[in-house]
């Protein structure tokens, strides 16, 4: 591998996308305009379900129970979600991930005052909360578009990973610029690792802008480090592009890689915690998510900025995205065709 070929591709591939100013504005401005658009609808995401979060140690531990709950048995449109430690269930509240929690042994409850899911779950269920004691969560307010944001952020660098490296190849690869490049010394390592360096570094790039810039304007709230955050977000975007050059690793169409693409990237936008969370969803398609990208990159991404989690605590999903890039990374290379013929 000769460092000059490839670094002759890494920067024709950088000149070729900064020169594109309507692909550059739109990886700019979309992440943006959605940031304050649900700034302003603050947690209005469509969805008509909510989530209580109900905590029974203290009432198992002491070997008896309690019927104080019995009224959720009678509403619907709502989840309960059973939960063991107060301090959990807390934690999900002040995060998003559920709207209330009650523990009706104690005859208390929870609130998040920065949630309008949490005061509507409040008045929906005023009358059976009669004799509880209101408590809200003591840490600092996480506001939605805090919660949100990395899953903006992760959504955004799908699309630019996916697409931005999937249109790419099979566009040389029908342009038989591929073909030409397979008659020259450069090899496919090289080609491939320019096309997935480039890539990593104009999607950190532009992501960096995008946080830096919202940052002025709504102040998000992080708990954790940026090198933290960073490594997450490498990891994320690593694996992101060799998926899509594994989808991209034998088409020469450019209306099937439309196709395959959007196959690739809808599961995960909808599946993947970037709108809402998957908390008391259930466990098959927990499961199913699992075994997505953007699940682990915006679970991951998430931790960090909000509960102020280490690389040590989000091992699980460092270690997720490690085993799927090398496993795309491996198939990509293993099925990857320089011409257009099958």
């Amino acid at each position: 591998m000769k460092f000059k070929r490839f670094f002759a591709v890494f920067k024709a591939r950088n000149i070729e996308f900064f020169r594109d100013k309507s692909s550059l504005s739109w990886n700019l401005l979309f992440p943006v305009l959605l940031l304050v658009g649900f700034s302003f609808i603050f947690s209005g995401d469509g969805r008509s379900a909510y989530k209580i979060g109900v905590v029974q140690l203290t009432s198992a531990k002491l070997g008896h129970t309690t019927d104080k709950h019995d009224f959720s048995k009678n509403t619907r449109y709502v989840d309960y979600i059973q939960y063991d430690s107060v301090d959990e269930a807390k934690s999900k509240l002040s995060n998003h991930t559920i709207d209330m929690v009650v523990e009706p042994l104690t005859l208390r409850y929870w609130v998040n005052k920065e949630s309008s899911k949490s005061y509507l779950v409040e008045k929906i269920f005023s009358t059976e909360l009669r004799g509880y004691t209101r408590l809200q969560t003591s840490d600092k307010a996480i506001r939605y578009v805090d919660w949100v944001l990395p899953g903006i952020l992760g959504m955004n660098m799908m699309f630019s990973c996916l697409f931005g490296v999937g249109y790419v190849i099979v566009r040389y690869r029908k342009n038989a610029v591929l073909k030409r490049l397979k008659a020259t010394p450069l090899s496919a390592l090289e080609f491939v690792s320019a096309q997935l360096l480039s890539r990593l570094f104009i999607v950190l790039f532009l992501s960096a802008i995008v946080y830096s810039g919202c940052n002025l304007l709504f102040d998000f709230y992080m708990l954790g480090s940026y090198f933290d955050l960073f490594v997450i977000g490498m990891l994320g975007a690593f694996c992101l592009i060799s998926l899509g050059l594994l989808v991209a690793s034998r088409s020469k169409s450019e209306e099937l890689i439309g196709g395959l693409l959007n196959l690739t990237s809808w599961p995960m936008m909808m599946l993947s915690g970037v709108w809402f969370s998957l908390e008391g969803a259930p466990p098959a398609l927990k499961a199913f998510a699992d075994f997505l990208p953007l699940t682990h990159l915006v679970a991951g991404a998430r931790k960090v900025l909000t509960e102020g989690a280490t690389l040590a605590d989000i091992s699980y999903h460092v270690s997720c995205l490690v085993v799927m890039s090398a496993i795309f990374l491996s198939l990509g290379a293993y099925f990857f065709s320089w011409n257009t013929e099958r």
